[in-house]
């Protein structure tokens, strides 16, 4: 019997989060739940002009994650688990490096209502890479509007993950170095992540791996 019901996978743009949620969702039966993305009319605007359409595109996150929650922790008879490419906390990151300090606080009102009924992950697993890899990654998927991404964006955005993410405690966390590796084309390193998760013992709630 599986021993998690609700696993997500986070990490920086590009970082392959989505790419190994539906890798693995393939192999275990896994009810799938993707971040929308792509149905946030103001993230081309916001990669435009960060400034003048960040409060907006924040909004508009944080509702599309909210309405999300129901599918998170609805169990059906076809799967065996959930698998997710965000957790809801991790909406605050956005907002606070590219908030202004008057839209923060209107948005931390909206967001700690929220946040309180969201749905938490029996394991998640993070993603890290380097600023070269991940720039690779965005480059090769080709993705129009984050073709002109700011270099110094994702490296403050990866900062404040690893922050983030170095202080999380509300879920046993497993953290890979995701810089050398490539689960989607090697077999050999998507096993080594799998054995990891499914088939060892995670000792403590935090967790490194350095595959290699």
């Amino acid at each position: 019997m599986n021993k998690y019901n609700y696993i997500a996978i986070e990490g920086v743009i590009g970082a392959g989060k989505t790419s190994l949620c539906n890798l693995l969702a393939q192999r275990y039966n896994a009810k799938v739940v993707l971040e929308e993305f792509e149905e946030n009319p103001f993230l081309p605007k916001f990669y435009e002009d960060r400034k003048h359409y960040a409060f907006q595109t924040q909004l508009a996150f944080l509702a599309s994650r909210f309405q999300q929650q129901d599918k998170l922790t609805s169990r059906d008879l076809f799967h065996e688990m959930v698998i997710s490419d965000y957790i809801f906390d991790k909406d605050r990151i956005f907002a606070r490096l590219n908030l202004e300090d008057d839209e923060l606080a209107l948005y931390d009102k909206i967001y700690h209502i929220m946040s309180g009924i969201a749905a938490k992950p029996d394991l998640l697993i993070y993603l890290q890479s380097s600023i070269d890899r991940l720039l690779d990654n965005i480059r090769i998927r080709g993705r129009s509007y984050e073709r002109d991404i700011d270099p110094n964006y994702l490296r403050d955005l990866n900062d404040a993950y690893n922050h983030f993410f170095h202080h999380y405690d509300k879920s046993p966390i497993l953290i890979i170095n995701a810089t050398e590796i490539d689960f989607v084309n090697n077999d050999d390193h998507l096993s080594y992540i799998e054995q990891t998760i499914f088939n060892e013992p995670l000792r403590g709630n935090r967790i490194y791996i350095n595959p290699r």
